[in-house]
């Protein structure tokens, strides 16, 4: 009897600390049933006011959560005994929108003191991005905590480059539990937003599965050398609505990352590319759902981590 007494006690503990871990789209019904309300409003203002901030916003997530898990952590400022995240290659003179993260935050300060994390902040205001610029819904699990600390080695090591080939876009995304197909569905996030002439100048002079013309377009905007920040829509047929022209442009090959064109280049990812690209409805469910899964990625719960009330550095 003491046995079982035992073990059923052991069975709680362990369900009670399987439940912690687990995110809810509830969680804020109660503690800040005006979060989420909050939170749209001010990246529908943002995006309104600037497209482009649509597109940074996701990326802050993606980028967050390819770094120790959405803790956060991208958000945190440098100071004079801590280095941030915000200076890795991936990340420096690239990642933005900072400024409409500190206004939401700000505002849920207000609304309710020391309850919403910046993780959460960051998943929530991914979504309606891709929302205000046409995409898909999804429902935002909720409760992460925030990081207090950051890795810059890490975002340097895992957070996937604009030179990967196919196997080593399968590989990071592998390591993060997302499979080669949520990777292609991730990577329609290029349907919005612009890239760095850093970023495609070696494809656009180099590779020969570019179309000529954009080839040419772009190298008037992108010359080999000089103009390392000049910027150029990563789909240029709609760059600011969220559809599914970015597969499309894969399959005319007017990808304009090496890595995006790398998803329909007669390798195992062909497939996916020619199925969303005819099919939008197909594209919106798999991203969808694939935005869910990343924004599961080891997330900080329970006592770990904490609220920050300012995004940028620890409390």
């Amino acid at each position: 009897m003491a046995s079982f007494f035992f073990s059923f006690a052991s069975s709680l503990i362990l369900i009670s600390a399987v439940a912690s871990a687990q995110l809810s789209s509830t969680y804020y019904s109660s503690s800040c049933p005006k979060a989420l309300s909050t939170i749209n409003s001010a990246v529908t203002a943002a995006v309104a006011s600037e497209k482009r901030m649509g597109a940074s916003l996701l990326r802050l997530h993606f980028h967050d959560c390819f770094v120790n898990g959405c803790d956060g952590s991208i958000l945190l400022d440098d100071t004079s005994s801590f280095t941030g995240e915000k200076t890795a290659n991936p990340n420096a003179n690239s990642v933005r929108g900072f400024d409409v993260v500190d206004t939401i935050k700000s505002q849920l300060e207000s609304l309710c003191p020391k309850v919403v994390s910046c993780a959460d902040i960051l998943a929530v205001a991914a979504r309606d991005s891709v929302v205000a610029l046409g995409g898909p819904t999804w429902t935002v699990q909720l409760g992460r905590r925030d990081s207090t600390t950051a890795s810059l080695s890490t975002a340097n090591s895992d957070i996937p480059q604009p030179t990967f080939n196919l196997s080593a876009l399968i590989t990071a995304f592998t390591n993060k539990g997302l499979t080669s197909k949520e990777m292609v569905a991730l990577s329609g996030s290029h349907t919005i937003g612009q890239a760095r002439c850093t970023s495609f100048r070696a494809r656009i002079y180099n590779e020969t599965n570019i179309d000529s013309s954009l080839a040419t377009s772009l190298k008037s905007n992108c010359p080999s050398t000089g103009g390392d920040n000049n910027l150029s829509p990563l789909d240029a047929s709609t760059p600011t609505v969220f559809d599914n022209s970015y597969y499309k442009n894969l399959v005319n090959q007017k990808g304009l990352l090496h890595s995006d064109q790398q998803l329909y280049s007669g390798g195992s990812t062909d497939s996916e590319v020619t199925s969303y690209s005819t099919s939008s409805t197909t594209f919106f469910a798999d991203f969808a759902s694939a935005m869910v899964k990343m924004g599961n990625i080891s997330p900080l719960t329970g006592t770990n981590g904490e609220i920050r009330t300012n995004c940028r550095k620890v409390n």
